[in-house]
């Protein structure tokens, strides 16, 4: 179990960090790398989603999952993480929007 909380946490980060420097890379112009950067964002997010997938299934075969802080503390990364990256996309978008003025 707590095996697949890391998981959740660390790939919830990865994203968040890739949503962050997406931004940073779109101020500085450079939009194609940012782009990437979202992809990678959303590939982390779907290997961290597919955690979480595993505790609700255990959870839905009789396994009752037991709510521990570091639990609440990857749910929240993760649903953080992809706010952050859907942001971060818009954000890019902006910048590409102001460049091509």
């Amino acid at each position: 179990m707590e095996e697949i909380i890391m998981n959740l946490i660390i790939h919830s980060g990865e994203a968040r960090s890739y949503g962050m420097e997406a931004m940073a890379l779109a101020k500085q112009g450079k939009i194609a790398e940012a782009r990437e950067l979202i992809n990678q964002a959303s590939e982390k997010l779907a290997e961290a989603h597919k955690s979480q997938t595993a505790l609700i299934q255990g959870e839905a075969g009789g396994n009752k999952t037991e709510v521990s802080l570091l639990l609440v503390h990857a749910q929240d990364h993760l649903m953080t993480s992809m706010t952050l990256k859907d942001l971060a996309a818009e954000i890019v978008d902006l910048h590409e929007k102001i460049e091509n003025k």
